[in-house]
């Protein structure tokens, strides 16, 4: 954690000085704002956290409820997500409260009891090690509250403007082009309308998105035919397995999808309510939670449930849909114009909730569009950098929806239907990366290069997220994870994997150093004056030696940048290999040297030797602008 360097601090370090327009912020909603976010559901509150970093952007998120969501349906934590929030600082909180889980069990018709359910197997739930980060349980709402937290202790010191109901937009010309109507949904003001003008909206508002049917976009797809019931229920049971995972089949019964929840007794049944008939008119969404319960018992036989508390309830159809944009921009207007409404979430994605990806799909969503309204805002980035959030997510919402229809077709059959009796558990193990949020690969584009130099970094493929991996930092000799010290504080990362040579010696990484601290085409030139000279880009240098053989005090100064008001050294900056685990093997990084560029949302962008800075100056040329004088305040 990077904090002293504007003074000493005495109270909670993840306080940031307010500045900009978190000093002073008024508590009303004001008339005019540069972002409003529609909707306080992860997608939401994720874009926010991320704007609120921003300290020249007035962002404000409005929520119809009254306040905090106090319980939320969705709750599988895929660990992407965990990987995320340690970028927000929060993973080690949240994995402390959270219901973890390492293994999956399989239940079956016993063989020779068929009326009878029997474990048939079980399964690691991230046997490759995808991940250093874990898969969790834990619900929603305690995700909004984190970033809650982010956002209340960013320099913008947001929080959310609850008691706003959207009611409709309209996108017209000006400064703030777009004029949207809001309402009051209490107090004395209730059903009052009011109008609040916007550089940009984005509508985190659900699967059923008023912003969505404002802009006109459609959803597509399948039509609900099976339906489930789910609850999250304290109960007593001798159902051995209550505190795993578990998929159960039954012979005859249908099946249940046993996710356990955090805290150690509240656990989630999706129960199976079968087909559902074309002439059903909604009637199975009448079912009690006396009938799921009952029909949760049928199929765990000869095991029983006793349910002693109902916490929430719900019975939904499956169904898988997709809006044709993610944005405002009709096809025939790309290239034209660039966006100004943006929709994320369930507003463009629709499926099960069974694969648990919902949630944290669409906190990608926010991810990805949120550094980059920030970045084009702030005038870092031109405004066609927007048009990249719709061409990107919507590959990867198409990607869910059809890697959950699958899954789901899988948990609604009888076992009898399956050529294979371990099918389910083998698409369970066979697929791990996807659910667990690491198969997303974007395609060459302005922000993602060609792979023409991905030989000299194999494990840090183009256009995946940047995979982290054991280093050592050489002012304190601390062991610790390269890839967690990358914040969601919105600049690009460079990361300098270092040639041979001894540090401080002529070499290629010291000819490299030399252009990107002094080259009017380096990107560090497009850092405003007034600003720390690691403002936009955090460049980090990883050597090939152990920290035993480098001198820091050789190590050339652009890695060792001066911040802050006193213009203070920062050596936390420049890493060594860890002997146990040396980062150029486990990556397959060329001992040549090699640059890899990653995006603020963490996914690498581009992969260069040494030599390339003529390739490196020409990826960053178009996401640039050069020379705009920015306030003091935009220091990171």
């Amino acid at each position: 954690m990077h904090f002293h360097h504007h003074g000493y601090v005495s109270g909670d370090p993840r306080f940031q000085p307010a500045a900009g327009v978190g000093i002073n912020r008024p508590t009303e909603l004001p008339d005019e704002v540069d972002v409003l976010i529609v909707g306080t559901g992860p997608a939401g509150m994720l874009t926010a956290a991320q704007l609120s970093q921003f300290p020249g952007i007035t962002t404000r998120i409005v929520e119809r409820r009254g306040g905090r969501l106090e319980i939320g349906q969705a709750d599988g934590i895929q660990a992407r997500s965990v990987e995320t929030f340690q970028a927000f600082g929060f993973a080690e909180r949240i994995i402390a409260e959270a219901y973890r889980i390492t293994e999956m069990a399989f239940w079956k018709p016993d063989p020779q009891n068929p009326s009878n359910i029997v474990r048939a197997a079980r399964t690691l739930d991230d046997p490759a090690g995808i991940s250093e980060f874990p898969h969790l349980i834990v619900n929603q709402a305690r995700v909004l509250d984190y970033f809650a937290d982010v956002m209340a202790k960013a320099p913008t010191r947001m929080s959310p403007d609850y008691g706003y109901e959207f009611r409709g937009l309209e996108v017209g010309e000006g400064e703030y082009p777009v004029t949207v109507t809001l309402a009051h949904t209490s107090g004395p003001d209730e059903g009052k309308e009011r109008v609040v003008r916007a550089k940009y909206v984005v509508g985190a508002d659900g699967a059923r998105s008023k912003v969505r049917e404002s802009i006109g976009c459609t959803m597509a797809g399948d039509q609900a035919n099976h339906a489930w019931g789910v609850m999250d229920v304290l109960a007593t049971t001798d159902f051995p397995d209550i505190r795993l995972k578990c998929a159960i089949q039954s012979h005859d019964g249908g099946s249940i999808l046993l996710i356990p929840r955090e805290g150690g007794h509240l656990f989630r049944m999706y129960v199976d309510l079968g087909e559902v008939a074309a002439d059903d008119r909604g009637a199975v969404r009448k079912t009690t939670i006396e009938q799921i319960i009952a029909k949760a018992n049928a199929i765990v036989h000869p095991y029983t449930v006793d349910v002693r508390n109902v916490a929430w309830h719900s019975v939904y159809e499956v169904g898988h849909r997709l809006t044709d944009r993610f944005d405002d921009v009709l096809p025939d207007q790309r290239g034209t114009r660039t966006p100004r409404v943006f929709i994320t979430g369930d507003a463009c994605h629709t499926h099960s909730a069974k694969a648990g990806q919902g949630m944290n799909v669409s906190m990608q969503d926010g991810f990805n569009l949120g550094w980059k309204l920030g970045h084009v805002l702030e005038g870092r980035s031109p405004e066609s950098l927007l048009s990249t959030y719709s061409a990107e997510r919507q590959v990867v919402a198409k990607n869910l929806i059809d890697f959950d229809k699958e899954w789901s077709t899988l948990m609604a059959k009888k076992p009898e239907e399956f050529d294979n009796p371990s099918e389910l558990e083998d698409f369970y193990v066979s697929t791990a990366e996807f659910p667990a949020g690491f198969m997303t690969q974007y395609s060459p584009s302005m922000l993602i290069a060609e792979s023409a130099h991905q030989d000299l970094a194999t494990g840090f493929t183009i256009g995946k997220r940047f995979k982290s991996a054991p280093v050592v930092r050489v002012c304190d000799t601390n062991p610790l994870q390269l890839g967690h010290q990358a914040t969601a504080d919105g600049r690009w990362r460079i990361y300098v994997f270092a040639d041979p040579a001894a540090a401080g010696a002529p070499s290629p990484v010291a000819d490299f150093a030399e252009w990107i601290a002094n080259s009017p085409d380096s990107p560090l030139s497009a850092t405003p004056s007034g600003a720390d000279r690691d403002a936009w880009f955090d460049v980090k240098m990883i050597y090939q030696q152990d920290h035993t053989n480098i001198d820091i005090g050789t190590v050339p100064a652009v890695f060792k940048p001066e911040v802050g008001p006193f213009q203070l050294t920062y050596l936390e900056k420049v890493y060594a290999t860890d002997p146990a685990a040396d980062i150029f093997e486990l990556r397959g990084i060329d001992r040549g040297g090699v640059v890899v560029v990653v995006r603020p949302d963490q996914y690498v962008a581009n992969v260069l030797p040494l030599t390339a800075t003529a390739e490196l100056a020409a990826f960053f040329a178009p996401l640039l602008r050069a020379g705009k004088r920015v306030p003091e305040f935009l220091d990171h």
